[in-house]
């Protein structure tokens, strides 16, 4: 085989291969009953229920917050993020969920909120949250 042929088929097999990862990592959004049924990772677009209590207690779980939310058919559902309470989630205009549900919760491991802007009126602020993981190395373990 020619030295041009075996690159261009190496090529070929790179490009078929990044079309295959884009194409299953890239997620889409959904509702609670979509997202029951998938058992994958999604988006999942809704506005805080301002009704119910916002729980998060640092002094017993600083990674642990959970809320209610109903998502674009109205439909409500508790989640939960493993992670510290984002600022200013109570102002809140839209909020978009990164995750996956786990019986009748869903369990966010990213949060992008939408919030109003403190300087303009017209404007939308967007804050992201996420899970930080961190690993420690100790010397002698």
């Amino acid at each position: 085989m020619k030295k041009s042929s075996i690159i261009l088929i190496v090529i070929i097999a790179i490009a078929i291969a990044m079309i295959v990862v884009i194409y299953t990592d890239s997620s889409t959004y959904a509702t609670f009953t979509e997202a029951k049924e998938k058992k994958t990772e999604l988006y999942v677009v809704g506005v805080l229920n301002k009704e119910k209590d916002l729980y998060y207690d640092p002094v017993k779980d600083a990674n642990h917050f959970s809320f209610y939310m109903y998502d674009n058919d109205s439909t409500e559902c508790q989640v939960v993020f493993r992670g510290s309470k984002p600022q200013d989630i109570e102002r809140s205009e839209q909020i978009v969920l990164t995750g996956r549900m786990d019986g009748d919760i869903f369990h966010a491991s990213k949060i992008l909120m939408k919030c109003p802007s403190k300087y303009n009126e017209d404007e939308v602020e967007v804050i992201e949250t996420s899970v930080a993981r961190a690993t420690t190395f100790l010397d002698g373990q």
